[in-house]
């Protein structure tokens, strides 16, 4: 008998093999870093030789540190980065350009044109999605323009997009596919048919033959051809904040969470029907069993949350490890009156403000570094606040019968106590995080399971699922209001830097 399923965990600064038993625990795990690209200001690429590369070896490295035989694992899973965008040649499986990573800002003025006069809701009524820099149809579209010949070969057939999902399972399985959840970042995809949109692709200048064959989040798309996996078959794919949601069990309508990892990204299952946004958030597709309905999302993006940590880590040298801010910020009581807002890449939901560039406010000869790095966790905490207020008032709006009474969290940063504590105090309600906190991958390997029976429905996910600990708010409502209100002027002094 089979007694595990893996998933590969496709992420923006690592690539990793996690092997879950039955209950949803961990049973292994390997991970390697990647390395970040800058070419320019504002540019953020990977190279996708390498991600593969890292891949392989952590499917090697986990059985191997594990001591799980490959004949023990029932199905793999995958998860991702979602908007990064890969371009690679149908023949050879050679990438033409980096990975243009979700983070990328080169494409603000191609966005700026594919509006038109009608801005940047032009496709929104039929993707979910503002034109942004964010959204993988407009770096595929600066890939076409800007590398010799691309258009030519795109249009000849000669070449494959895909997301990191699509690029990875090229590589396990020789097959071109995506599932529903990574298609709906692209702009390209109608949500209701989820189909490619052949006005849009021609709209955007991109060839549908170059796209991969949109599929379920959980069915078996192909058998993995080499490597120490061989044979078992591929059978979940799911975006990753799609999948985090997955695995912290968010199955009905009205159920949310929230990841902390290199950016935010606050999911909240609205069900079969698709919401649009009045309040600046991003209307998705969830997940899909097989060949059940759709289970649609709306979701709030923050560009830059973890990664405003490592910033302040490796640009700034005040702290050497991600690990050192907790205790430095808890060196002061406060903030000392100073407030970043990391706009590097604008910012996302809900104000979607290109133009905008980070700042550091309300700066005295008091302020020292612990009430800096105070801030910058702090920062995390408001920005989720202002996608909590987004997500209530589209509730409210589409009378969705929401009240969040609960938050669930994963990623990195909710192992720091201080953050959390403080997140239940601007939210006001209680936060809770689960006893399995690698939510992405495991979700992932939930879709896979799913598809092969290893798991015999959701029920069984959400029992799985248990409460590790939580977060009781403790802050007078005036001084939360205080805070707010600063906050938010903080905000505003980042907006039009960018002409």
């Amino acid at each position: 008998m089979r007694r595990y399923v893996a998933a590969i965990d496709q992420g923006t600064t690592s690539s990793r093999c996690i092997v879950f038993d039955q209950r949803g625990r961990v049973a292994g795990i390997a991970q390697r870093e990647h390395e970040q690209l800058f070419p320019r200001p504002g540019w953020v690429e990977h190279d996708p030789e390498t991600i593969w590369r890292n891949t392989e070896f952590v499917l090697g490295e986990v059985l191997k540190t594990s001591g799980v035989a490959a004949s023990d694992i029932a199905a793999v899973g995958i998860t991702n980065q979602r908007e990064t965008t890969v371009v690679w040649e149908r023949a050879t499986g050679k990438p033409i350009h980096n990975a243009i990573v979700w983070q990328d800002t080169r494409t603000d003025q191609l966005c700026t044109e594919l509006g038109g006069d009608l801005g940047p809701a032009r496709y929104q009524d039929r993707t979910g999605l503002p034109l942004s820099t964010y959204f993988a149809g407009p770096k595929l579209r600066w890939i076409l323009d800007h590398v010799e010949g691309a258009a030519e070969r795109a249009a000849s057939g000669e070449l494959c997009f895909g997301t990191m999902d699509s690029w990875v399972l090229w590589k396990l399985t020789g097959e071109h596919i995506t599932d529903v959840t990574n298609a709906s970042r692209t702009m390209l995809m109608d949500l209701r048919t989820l189909r490619w949109d052949s006005q849009i692709c021609a709209e955007f200048g991109v060839p549908e033959v170059m796209l991969p064959e949109i599929r379920s989040s959980s069915e078996v798309y192909a058998r993995i051809t080499a490597g120490p996996l061989a044979g078992i078959p591929v059978a979940g794919i799911l975006g990753d904040q799609q999948a985090a949601t997955f695995g912290q069990a968010c199955l009905l309508p009205g159920e949310a969470k929230n990841t902390y990892g290199t950016g935010n990204f606050m999911l909240l299952n609205t069900g079969t029907t698709p919401i649009p946004s009045k309040h600046g958030l991003l209307t998705t597709v969830c997940y899909r069993l097989g060949a059940q309905q759709a289970v649609y999302a709306l979701e709030g993006s923050i560009a830059v949350t973890g990664s405003l940590v490592q910033w302040f880590r490796d640009n700034l040298g005040i702290i050497s490890d991600a690990a050192e801010i907790e205790p430095l910020a808890r060196s002061v009581d406060d903030n000392g009156g100073a407030y970043i807002v990391p706009a590097f890449s604008g910012l996302f939901a809900p104000r979607w403000r290109p133009d905008a560039r980070g700042v550091i406010t309300g700066l005295t000869r008091f302020v020292n570094k612990g009430h800096l790095a105070r801030a910058v966790l702090e920062s995390t905490a408001f920005q989720t606040r202002e996608v909590v207020d987004a997500m209530r008032a589209d509730a409210e709006s589409e009378q969705l019968g929401l009240e969040l009474t609960t938050l669930k969290v994963d990623g990195g940063m909710v192992g720091n106590d201080l953050l959390m504590q403080f997140q239940a105090d601007i939210l006001d309600v209680p936060v809770v995080r689960p006893v399995v906190n690698e939510t992405t991958a495991l979700g992932a390997a939930y879709a896979a399971g799913l598809a092969v029976g290893f798991w015999a429905g959701t029920d069984e996910i959400r029992a799985n699922w248990a409460v590790g600990k939580t977060w009781e708010p403790d802050m007078p409502a005036d001084e939360r209001s205080t805070l707010l209100a600063d906050w938010n002027k903080a905000v505003e002094r980042t907006y039009n830097w960018v002409e």
